[in-house]
Formats: structure tokens, sequence, C-alpha cells
């Protein structure tokens, strides 16, 4: 019997970190058949010749909820050879929903993950309340292979209507809750996820609920999980990283699942953290608890205007004027004594903060008066150096003379890359962490995986083409619980990428305008991918969609089906 695909001569980087090798894969009813020397006829065959030939990658940390409905290929992570993503982190989710809180939930993706509320109501289409029929309605319209967890603000909301933002959950609402988490889990979902940012509040400077609850909440919720002997855990507190990972070991001793937490990653604002985090990572698995650490092989410039801008959301004075309208931020921003209080915190602060004070490395990317522009990649520091004024004032008349949208970045994550290569190489670490489908006007976190495989490993050389495969494959295949995916070995299934490794890389991100609404967002296409099969069908030709939908939602190991 003939072979739908063979794809003959490539470089086999299996997913296993083993050494590579010259050989034929052979594909059959959407899985792996046959590898090595692969003879016979095939509906279609792909020269590989001079490609690699790995496992498709694993997009561990997106939120995609909302895009994903409209846009079934997950643009712009298709270009990147991942043939599966894993959506609803940090808390946030569109199920369960109660009729009339569908905007609630939108407004704390938009306000939390920088996603246009107006692209929001104009793309999702409700047509679930329930974390059951939320997944149901993903199946058979999907073209990249789709796992979901189950964001405990959604949850918390509703359970607690409004007071989810306000107050502790009462014994029946926990207990309640805990119900739809654990009708989730047997559903399929993949986990669930929490988070404790403080920075992070809805457009009426309220806490998304799950910020507000207590830890004993969160291990009572994820004993669901325990219940039905499946899924992961995700958690996030930025703010206190290593006490988040005390307790993300003491979520996996108690429950048995496998943790992961945010994040591993070298930060200006406390340069050294990352050693601390780690070696905090390796205590743990040297107890037994299986709690791993997110990185990411990105160098993290975020971009942002002053009009919607999360930057400064950590100081305290700052706060209340980015959650102001455009007026009220223009007249904050002109008024000397708030221009007072802002400098304080953000230039002669010494507390602990997200934003690193170094003005050195905010850049102005795109000034709108031509008279500015001039002022295209100089940091606000050397123009103030130049003018001899002061940082803030620089920055605020700039950001006010323009109405604010002069485009800034400012790199705050992972410019130190020799500890981007420390815990990248780590055993104790999983890659990921892109945010796909957030932060679509100011950040682009696509091409994780065609940095780490064309920046770090074939430039860099700090990391083998086989262990960085392993990296974006297996090993998030094996933590996740997606069995049968992962490694290229028959009977596996056929999700595949095949990438010249000479080229394979990132490209600069592009605004378009192909949101819901008319709105815009940054696109990233990548170098050197030439084809991608999810599920045994060929998805991506030359970078180009080839029209089918051959995604799946990916359930966890304990769903039962019907």
């Amino acid at each position: 019997m003939a072979h739908d695909v063979v794809i003959k001569g490539g470089r086999i980087v299996d997913g296993s970190g083993g050494p590579s090798f010259t050989g034929d894969v052979a594909v059959k009813d959407g899985r792996i058949v046959e590898i090595g020397r692969v003879s016979g006829a095939a509906s279609r065959v792909i020269d590989a010749n001079g490609l690699a030939v790995s496992p498709g990658f694993i997009d561990n940390h997106t939120h995609y909820d909302a895009q994903i409905t409209w846009d079934p290929l997950c643009t712009s992570s298709c270009y990147h050879g991942v043939t599966t993503v894993v959506m609803g982190h940090c808390g946030l989710a569109l199920a369960p929903v109660l009729d009339g809180d569908q905007d609630v939930l939108a407004q704390m993706l938009s306000r939390i993950e920088a996603i246009p509320i107006e692209a929001l109501r104009a793309g999702i289409r409700w047509n679930w309340e329930s974390i059951p029929q939320y997944l149901d309605a993903l199946e058979g319209k999907l073209g990249l292979n789709t796992a979901v967890m189950i964001g405990h603000s959604a949850v918390r909301r509703w359970a607690m209507g409004p007071a989810a933002s306000e107050r502790d959950a009462t014994p029946d609402e926990i207990a309640a809750m805990r119900q739809v988490v654990r009708e989730g889990m047997v559903a399929g979902a993949i986990g669930f996820s929490t988070n404790q940012n403080p920075n992070h509040l809805d457009f009426q400077g309220r806490p998304v609920p799950s910020v507000i609850a207590p830890e004993s909440e969160i291990f009572e919720l994820v004993e669901a999980l325990a219940d039905v002997g499946a899924g992961v855990i995700q958690t996030s507190q930025p703010r206190a990283l290593e006490k988040n990972a005390r307790m993300s070991q003491a979520l996996a001793e108690r429950t048995g699942r496998p943790v992961v937490w945010l994040s591993v990653q070298q930060r200006w604002s406390d340069p050294d953290g990352w050693r601390r985090q780690l070696n905090l990572a390796e205590e743990g698995f040297r107890a037994g608890a299986r709690a791993y650490p997110l990185s990411s092989p990105r160098r993290n410039n975020t971009r942002f205007n002053m009009k919607n801008c999360q930057v400064f959301d950590g100081l305290p004075a700052w706060r209340p004027v980015m959650l102001g309208t455009p007026e009220e931020k223009l007249a904050a921003f002109r008024d000397p004594a708030v221009r007072a209080k802002l400098h304080e915190e953000s230039v002669t602060g010494t507390f602990e903060t997200t934003f690193s004070r170094r003005w050195d490395m905010l850049f102005v990317t795109i000034p709108k008066l031509a008279k500015n522009q001039g002022l295209t990649g100089r940091s606000i520091a050397q123009i103030a150096a130049a003018r001899g004024a002061d940082v803030m004032d620089v920055f605020l008349d700039l950001a006010v003379e323009e109405n604010l949208e002069t485009g800034f970045e400012i790199n705050l994550i992972n410019g130190d890359e020799t500890a981007v290569a420390t815990f990248l190489n780590s055993p104790y670490t999983l890659i990921g962490l892109s945010d796909a489908g957030a932060h679509v006007i100011f950040d682009a976190g696509y091409g994780f995986c065609t940095r780490l495989l064309g920046f770090w490993s074939r430039e860099k050389g700090v990391i083998s083409l086989e262990a960085a495969v392993r990296k974006l494959t297996f090993m998030n295949a094996q933590f996740y619980g997606f069995t049968g995916r992962g490694l290229l070995q028959p009977g596996f299934k056929a999700d595949i990428a095949v990438f010249d490794p000479a080229t394979v890389g990132a490209r600069e991100p592009e605004l378009v305008r192909d949101l819901p609404g008319d709105c815009e967002r940054l696109e990233q296409r990548a170098d050197g991918v030439e084809y991608t099969l999810v599920n045994g069908q060929l998805l991506m030709e030359h970078g180009q969609p080839t029209g089918v939908l051959p995604g799946a939602v990916l359930r966890n190991a304990a769903y039962k089906g019907g």
C-alpha cells in the first residue's frame, strides 16, 4: 500500500536528543510508519536533501484563546514549524462563562495581554458557556493541534461574579470552583493555570480574580487534577519568583502533577536573579518535585506607546495614570507635580520593580512627527544627554507632543547572553514562553523556536541542534502528556517540521492590519522553514498554508471521550 508522504534524504533530528542521521520518513494515515531507507510509492514525496527533519515544535505558552476562533492557523506560529499550541495561561480563559459575562472575560484578556478589545468584540463568536463546550467548539476547526488550560480567573468569576475581584471565596464557592475544574479535566483540558501578578488589573483598575485568591484556594482547586490523575499546573508570581518556585514545588508534591512556573529569565531590574531561581529549580528536583521553570530564548524587547503600555504598571504613581483615558494621561504628563512623582519612582527610585530604570535601554522606534524622525533608534538617555535635559522630561515631552503615539522599545529581559545560554541548556528548564497571540501591537514572540535553532544553535553554538530540537519537542510533549507525539518514531503522530539548519531563523516583525474590527497587530515570518505536517497532512509549504485544517484538540491522558 502506498504511503501518503515520504520525506526523502533529510537529516533526521528525532527529538530524543541523540545524534542526527540521514534517512527517510514515511507517513501513512496520520502516523509515522517507517524511518530509514524507505522504498515504495507515495502520494507525495518531499526532497529533504540538505534539510533537517524533526518533530513539529510545541509552543507551550500562548494566549490564542480568542484568536484561534477566527484564525485556525494561529498565525504567526504556523510559519515557524509549530504544530501544537497550549493556551489558557496566567489564569486567563474564555470558559467557563456565564451569559452576560462574555465581555468581562474579553476585557480581562484585552487589558492583561494587550489585545485590542475591538478585535475581541468583533471576532469572538460566543457559542459556548462551559469548558467542555469550548473544547468541542474548537474541534474540527483547527490548523494546529491545540491544548487548553483551565484559567483560574475565569473559574473564579463564574463562581463568584463581581465579588471574584474583591474577596476570598466561601467554602461553598471553592467547592463549586473545584467541581467546574474537575468537569473541565474530565472533558480533556490539559491543566489548570493561575496568576498572582499584582500588576494584572482590569480596565477598571481592579485585580483580575486570580490575583487576590489565597494560596489555600489554589491548593484546593488543583486537587481536581489529582482526582482525575492527569494534567499540568501553571503558576505565575513575577514579583515574588522565589516564593512562586517554592509554591510550585509544594503543588507538585501535594498533587503528584507536574508544574510549570514563570519563569527563569535574566531581568535588568535584578540582573543576577536568574541564578537564584535556577538554583531553586534544581533544589526542587532533587527533592523529587516536578516543577519546571519556563525560560525563553528571546531577547524581550517590549514595544509600546503611551496609549497602551504596561511597562510602568508596577510603579504606584504611574499605575492610576496609565489606567486613565488618553486625555487624562496627557493632562497628567503635563502636570509638574505628577511628573515629579513619576520621576521619583522611575528615575531616582530604589525600590524593587520590573521596570529596570535603564533609560539607556529605552529607545525611540517610531516617531510620528516629521521633525522627530532623527530620533529613531536613539535611547532616551542619549537624547537627554545631547540636550542637557532630564530623561523624564525628554520622554514625557515627546509622548505629549506626539499625542501618546510615539513608538518606544525597551529591553527588560534576556539582554545578558551568557545568562540566557546557561538556563537554556539547563535540564531543569522548559523552553517556550512565546506569549503568542498576546501583546499584538508591541511584541511578537512567535519565533522563539526558530530563534533557538538559528541564533542560539547555529550562530552562537551554545546548544546543539539535537538538544535544541529535544527542548522544543519531546521534552514538552512528555511534560504536557502528549502521548505519541514529540518524537520521530514509528507509531507516533506525524507532526513534522522540515527546515534548513543553515538559514532557519525569525524575521523582524511587521505591522499588519488583519485583526477583526480592522485592528493592527505585529506579524512575524520565518526563514528556512520549508514544510510543516500536522497529523500527517501538509499544513505549510514554503511558508504558505496549503488550505487544510488537520489540527486536533489534544486532551489529557484521563479523557475517556464522548
